[in-house]
């Protein structure tokens, strides 16, 4: 009996159906902003489609998060009518379902015109690059989370206010948490492996109804593939547990906010670590030091991929462990890039800049094009920060763009994205981001309210 993780082929894909008796199988893709859309197809229909591809509607890339449709795209819109798009489904994502009996999960996405602006292309188009030049990519997803004791209905009726946590107070790293939920934790151990997302760590954070996940590395198309299902059904089964699970960058603003760190290492073809030199300092490379530098000199043109939302910029403010500039230091928690020492297995770099509400694939994509620039290019980064990064003065160069809407301005204009991503990725994706600040603007805040209903 062929196991789901043992797919590889199309007719493997048929197998493991028959072999099961399924009548309906599940396929889903990510749109831009990561989040999973699909749907039940019929036997019939998912063996013709691993044959020959299937159309679904063009809007998946043209609708945002609220599906509220996109006005400033060239791509999609209602000029163009919304036309079905070709899609190919990949029959090595093959997952079990473990909260839905013996259902079968596969994962697709965009082919032809479509898979220009296709955030799991995208991703694909670097990862092509990187063993153009010699490289395999690994990366690896850590993630913190709010859990709630509410559920859609309950979140919405309190207009998302006085929501009550999980657990209460600051516990991070908590035994008595983690052991009083015990349940709850080791479920969700167990979905990550029954679905191969496999947890390596997971832990009470600083903050109430806190956690943090550290999914285990692998190449970086599965560590996207494993990031972005890890989001989805974390959820899921959150909301079937009558509790809510969030990765907004930061749900209030008496909380610090929620990363989504990535580990990046390069390997060479024959698989041997080109980021660990014992005989240099900190074991760090020269191509680990250009990889370095090109992440670091590319994070203010590339930020809109990195923090895509509005509440992105919420969390970057000082003393609440996001960078604010584009800065490296060795194990230095408060930079932007924290270089890991190591063995040639574990010297890696930590693009700590990285919030939960990022597309996981977009994301990974900017921190590993931007390192590969680094290579090509042969930068030297900027000198090591020492201490505490947000108390000292940096390079202009490094600063970070304060907005969703001057991010998506500088990738917009950015040579380096449009030549690394493509012109219709970069064109697209910086208009949704300026379309998400725009309904932004629409709103009236309670901070405004309150600050000036009166007084001015």
């Amino acid at each position: 009996m062929l196991e789901p993780r043992m797919v590889k082929t199309v007719a493997d894909a048929k197998k493991i159906v028959e072999q099961r008796g399924l009548s309906y199988i599940k396929v889903g893709l990510f749109d831009i902003d990561g989040v999973m859309r699909g749907k039940y197809m019929s036997k019939e229909k998912f063996f013709s489609s691993l044959e020959c591809g299937f159309a679904f509607c063009d809007v998946i890339l043209g609708w945002d998060s609220n599906d509220q449709l996109y006005d400033n795209t060239a791509y999609t819109g209602w000029h163009t009518g919304y036309p079905d798009a070709q899609v190919e489904i990949i029959p090595s994502s093959c997952r079990e379902l473990p909260l839905e009996d013996n259902m079968l999960l596969f994962i697709a996405q965009f082919s032809d015109a479509a898979a220009s602006i296709c955030p799991k292309n995208v991703l694909n188009r670097v990862i092509s690059q990187a063993k153009e030049m010699g490289f395999v990519a690994n990366a690896a997803f850590e993630y913190e989370f709010f859990m709630f004791d509410e559920t859609p209905e309950s979140v919405r009726e309190k207009n998302f206010k006085n929501l009550k946590p999980l657990t209460p107070g600051n516990f991070g790293y908590s035994i008595l948490r983690n052991s009083t939920h015990a349940d709850l934790y080791q479920q969700i151990l167990q979905l990550g492996e029954a679905m191969d997302f496999p947890i390596e760590g997971l832990h009470a954070e600083t903050g109430p109804g806190v956690l943090e996940a550290a999914i285990n590395h692998d190449i970086a198309e599965n560590a996207a593939d494993k990031a972005a299902l890890f989001k989805t059904f974390i959820k899921v089964w959150a909301q079937q547990n009558h509790l809510m699970a969030t990765f907004m960058a930061k749900w209030s603003n008496k909380l610090p906010g929620q990363s989504g760190h990535i580990h990046i290492s390069l390997k060479n073809l024959a698989g041997d670590s080109v980021f660990y030199d014992e005989s240099k300092a900190f074991n760090m490379s020269e191509l680990q030091s250009y990889f370095l530098a090109g992440q670091q000199k590319y994070m203010p043109e590339f930020l809109a991929m990195i923090s895509p939302t509005v509440n992105s910029y919420s969390r970057m403010v000082p003393g609440l462990w996001a960078p604010l500039d584009a800065t490296w230091g060795v194990e230095n928690r408060t930079t932007a890039l924290r270089l890991i020492p190591g063995t040639a297995k574990s010297q890696r770099i930590e693009y700590r800049l990285g919030a939960a509400d990022a597309n996981p694939y977009i994301a990974l994509a900017a921190a590993l094009g931007s390192g590969l620039l680094g290579i090509k290019e042969k930068l030297a980064p900027k000198a090591q920060v020492e201490g505490n990064a947000y108390e000292q003065k940096h390079h202009e160069s490094l600063t970070l763009p304060p907005s969703l809407s001057e991010a998506a301005k500088k990738l917009k204009n950015s040579q380096a994205a449009n030549k690394l991503f493509g012109k219709e990725f970069v064109e697209h994706f910086a208009q949704t981001r300026l379309w998400e600040e725009r309904e932004y603007r629409k709103h009236v805040s309670d901070w405004e309210l309150e600050r000036y209903f009166e007084i001015i």
